[in-house]
C-alpha cells in the first residue's frame, strides 16, 4: 500500500491509501465528494535519531580518510577479580 496525495479545489489537501500503481489522475474528495486531482510530493522519509546520524557521518568520513594509527592503543588495567565470588572459581 502506497499513500497518495490529492487536492480538492474546495476543502484542500488529503491522503488517500491506495496499492502501489492503482492511483488515478482524479480521486472524489471525502467531504464534497468533488473531483479532486492528484499531487505529486516528495516521499516520506523516516527521520533518524542523532546519535544514528552521527555513526553515518563517521562510517563516511572513515571511508574516505580513515584514520591511521602509529602505536597500539595504551592497555586497560584489568582486575584479576572483579567479584570476590570468582576468586574462588577454579581456574583454566
Amino acid at each position: 500500500m502506497a499513500t497518495y496525495e490529492y487536492l480538492c479545489s474546495r476543502c484542500g489537501s488529503f491522503d488517500v491509501k491506495l496499492a502501489i500503481g492503482t492511483a488515478p489522475k482524479t480521486y472524489g474528495c471525502p467531504v464534497c465528494t468533488g473531483a479532486a486531482r492528484r499531487v505529486y510530493s516528495s516521499p516520506g522519509v523516516t527521520l533518524t535519531s542523532h546519535a544514528v546520524a552521527a555513526l553515518h557521518v563517521r562510517e563516511e568520513q572513515a571511508r574516505e580518510a580513515p584514520a591511521v594509527v602509529s602505536q597500539l592503543p595504551p592497555r586497560r588495567r584489568v582486575h584479576p577479580h572483579p567479584h570476590p565470588a570468582l576468586s574462588r572459581l577454579p581456574r583454566l
